[in-house]
């Protein structure tokens, strides 16, 4: 695990922006095309803003670039809540992309067929592969929760489907989720945390005792790929 810690969020997104841009370019030196999961919530719009922006918007060859999603609210599209609504409007719209490399979880569908269909999808993309994605983009809320993974779902241990649909009661409303096996085999996995709100959080996910229930992004633990955190100073304020 790497420790990179900014001054503060705009500095994260600034060094972040950098460090994916130079990892997308040293990838795609020995493969066709590179795959990144994409992560909701507040956190990442200033990075995806910054990343559709020059000079990050002509330099990343995005044209060989797959975007997937870590996990979705199951909302429609138009709906604000929504993560890939987000994603377009902060990077998609703004870079040469084609629809047939954007990978949505649909939320016009029941979402547990929604998630079978997203799992299919993986598993083609990644037939005949050890690996699964290049690039892993995840965020930690305040109570430790990474996806749709959440202290106390059946969720955080779920060891066979890469994809799943549960019913969340605190919010009201379904999630559709990529799992801990499928993000583990991941060549790379970029944690962002920002804020002190974070930062008791933050030392006892990295530094305290494993407990997955409590603390769900301790199960995001890469089986040979690296493991990166990006935070402010503020986040890594209680961390000894």
């Amino acid at each position: 695990m790497e420790l990179h810690i900014a001054k503060d969020p705009a500095q994260l997104s600034e060094n972040l922006a950098a460090w994916i841009s130079n990892y997308i370019l040293e990838v795609l030196q020995d493969q066709p095309r590179f795959s990144f999961v994409l992560s909701g919530g507040s956190t990442p719009k200033a990075l995806y803003l910054l990343l559709a922006k020059a000079p990050y918007n002509t330099i990343i060859p995005w044209e060989r670039i797959d975007f997937f999603w870590g996990d979705e609210r199951a909302v429609p599209f138009e709906d604000s809540r929504n993560n890939a609504l987000m994603a377009y409007n902060t990077l998609l719209d703004h870079v040469p992309v084609k629809p047939e490399q954007i990978f949505v979880m649909k939320t016009d569908i029941d979402p547990v067929e929604s998630a079978a269909q997203y799992e299919k999808q993986l598993e083609h993309y990644f037939r005949g592969q050890s690996r699964t994605f290049d690039l892993v983009l995840l965020g930690m809320g305040d109570d430790g929760h990474t996806l749709s993974l959440f202290p106390g779902t059946e969720v955080v241990h779920e060891q066979n489907k890469w994809v799943t649909a549960f019913w969340l009661p605190a919010q009201d409303m379904y999630r559709i989720t990529l799992t801990a096996p499928v993000v583990n085999k991941a060549a790379c996995i970029v944690f962002m945390a920002t804020g002190d709100a974070k930062a008791l959080t933050l030392k006892n996910v990295i530094e305290g005792e494993f407990n997955p229930d409590v603390y769900p992004s301790q199960q995001i633990r890469p089986k040979g790929g690296e493991l990166h955190w990006f935070v402010d100073e503020a986040a890594a304020s209680a961390m000894d």
